[in-house]
């Protein structure tokens, strides 16, 4: 497994942008896909984006396409979330996740290794 590390949440207004990184320590990074996935307050967690192994293919759930871009650098073991126009409705505990998983798993459950969490809150 790989530990995972998220940083970069904060408080933003609706509009604006943040990018949130998550750093893995571990065996190989590179072995996985990894995910975001977020929990708004009183929900259940959602899958947000996905990237594979190689940065090759990538998976967005439909509520962020066009607005949010997931990248990874293998060379420094992180993968990336970059967030634009961003939404009062994006507000949410942000997490990274690792796992042997296609990109188009959506479900949290497959994922092997998670991150803390980072708090992203969006004001209107």
């Amino acid at each position: 497994q790989v530990q995972l590390v998220e940083s970069g949440g904060g408080l933003v207004q609706a509009g604006g942008s943040l990018r949130l990184s998550c750093a893995a320590s571990g065996r190989s990074f590179g072995d996985y896909a990894m995910g975001w996935f977020r929990r708004p307050p009183g929900k259940e967690r959602e899958f947000v984006a996905a990237i594979s192994w190689n940065g090759g293919r990538l998976n967005y759930a439909d509520s962020v396409k066009g607005r949010f871009t997931i990248s990874r650098d293998n060379a420094r073991n992180t993968v990336y979330l970059e967030m634009n126009s961003l939404k009062p409705e994006d507000t949410a505990v942000y997490y990274c996740a690792a796992g042997r998983v296609a990109v188009t798993t959506t479900s949290w459950s497959r994922y092997e290794s998670w991150g803390q969490g980072t708090q992203v809150t969006v004001s209107s």
